[in-house]
This record gives C-alpha cells, sequence and structure tokens, in this order.
C-alpha cells in the first residue's frame, strides 16, 4: 500500500491522547507549524467522548497532515464487521487506520481487503510495548503469532507497520523478517514514558520511521519545545 506521511521519512507522529477537544486544539494548535512533525494519531477515548468526525475537524482547523485512527486495538472483531467499520473511518476523513488483527487470518485478511477497497491507507500492528504480553513473557499472545500476522499483512500489500519502540533486539528482528517489502516503514511507539529512546531506535529502524510520541509532547510544560526537541532527534 502506500506512503502515508508523504513529506518525511523520518519523523513525529503525535498521539493525541488527550482528554477534550478544547486540549486536543490547544495542543495542534502550538505545533501544527514545527518542522518534522508527520501526523498526528487519534485513539478510542476521545473518539467515545466527542465522535471521530469531531476529533479530526479540530485537528483540521490547523492542519492538513495526516491523521491517524488508532481504534486501541482494532481489527479485533468478526470479519464480517469490516467493511461497516472501515467505511465509517474512511467518512470521517482519516488518512490511515492501524490495526493489531489478534482476532486470527480471516480477520486480518478481510480487514486489509475493506481498507484498499475504501482507499485507506492501514498500519498493522502484532507486538505490544508492555510487559506480559508474549506467551514468553507471561502474557496470553503466542510469540510465533506475532510474526505470522506481520508476514501475512506484508503478503497482503501491506507496506506500513507498527512496532515496539522499548526494545532494539524487537525492532532488528521485524526489520529483518519484513526486509522483502517494498517501501518498508514502521511507526514506533514506547518511548520517553514507556523507557524507548529516539537516539538508539533511530540506529536501527532504517531510513523508513516515524516515532509515535503521546505525553513526552502533550503532558510537558512547554509543549512547542518539547516538540521541537523531539523532532531534533528523530533527524539525527
Amino acid at each position: 500500500m502506500g506512503k502515508i506521511i508523504k513529506k518525511y521519512d523520518r519523523s513525529i507522529i503525535v498521539a493525541c491522547d488527550v482528554r477534550t477537544l478544547k486540549e486536543l486544539e490547544n495542543l495542534v494548535r502550538q505545533i501544527y507549524d514545527v518542522e518534522g512533525i508527520g501526523g498526528y494519531k487519534v485513539g478510542s477515548t476521545l473518539v467515545i467522548r466527542y465522535g471521530l468526525p469531531k476529533v479530526v475537524k479540530s485537528i483540521r482547523k490547523f492542519t492538513d497532515v495526516p491523521i491517524i485512527y488508532d481504534h486501541q486495538k482494532g481489527m479485533t472483531d468478526i470479519p464480517d464487521l469490516a467493511e461497516e467499520f472501515v467505511s465509517a473511518v474512511k467518512n470521517s476523513d482519516v488518512d490511515a487506520l492501524i490495526g493489531f488483527p489478534l482476532s486470527g487470518p480471516l480477520t486480518e485478511e478481510k480487514w486489509i481487503e475493506a481498507c484498499k477497497k475504501n482507499n485507506l491507507e492501514v498500519i498493522i500492528g502484532g507486538e505490544m510495548t508492555h510487559p506480559k504480553y508474549k506467551k514468553s513473557e507471561g502474557g496470553y499472545v503466542m510469540d510465533e503469532a506475532l510474526d505470522e500476522i506481520y508476514l501475512l499483512a506484508a503478503k497482503k500489500g501491506v507496506n506500513n507497520f507498527v512496532i515496539p519502540g522499548t526494545r532494539i533486539d524487537r525492532v532488528l528482528h521485524y526489520r529483518e523478517i519484513l526486509k522483502f517489502v517494498p517501501d518498508l516503514t514502521f511507526y514506533v511507539p514506547g518511548f520517553v514514558a514507556q523507557g524507548g529512546i529516539v537516539e538508539d531506535i533511530s540506529k536501527v529502524a532504517g531510513s523508513k520511521w516515524h516515532a509515535i510520541v503521546g505525553r513526552a509532547i502533550y503532558a510537558a510544560k512547554n509543549i512547542r519545545l518539547a516538540a521541537v526537541e523531539m523532532c531534533k532527534q528523530i533527524a539525527r
């Protein structure tokens, strides 16, 4: 599928995990013109309160950069609901949808196909950043299933993937198993508050990747300065 962040090969995606539309508009107003901001990620909590169209409209008051919707965790429902869900997201003027298709390969295939049909870019994730997620670390999800999620998405034409920014070894792992993917691009959460370091991941993530950063920007005392500093780190 296509390139979501067209202006940059590396950028900061701001995770807008604030509580109100007023806070959202204050955030975007302060940073929309900062060089290196590639897009905004909005999550389900804000959308539950206000609805996706209103959230998108609040961002669009200031900028036309890509908006990514993260349903946390989308693509975990039955295959038959793909079309309705994806078309609703597309009609809200969102540019891309993040999906973690943990419900199995049929769901993954159908939801990716629905995104293609609706001209909505898709970003597929599997591994998360928190402890006790994978079976090998005390969690529920079988380790080998994660590779299968990424590889199936790649076979379906996906080239945008969410990978954890908290462990360099996992970044290297996914870069290796997906090295055959044309225009491979990573979207990487887990920085600052969760322990990930942008400069470290920058050394191993390849030429095309975007850091997803939330609290380190929107909860900073000086939001604009924090955004500028994060953008400088990823540009190095």
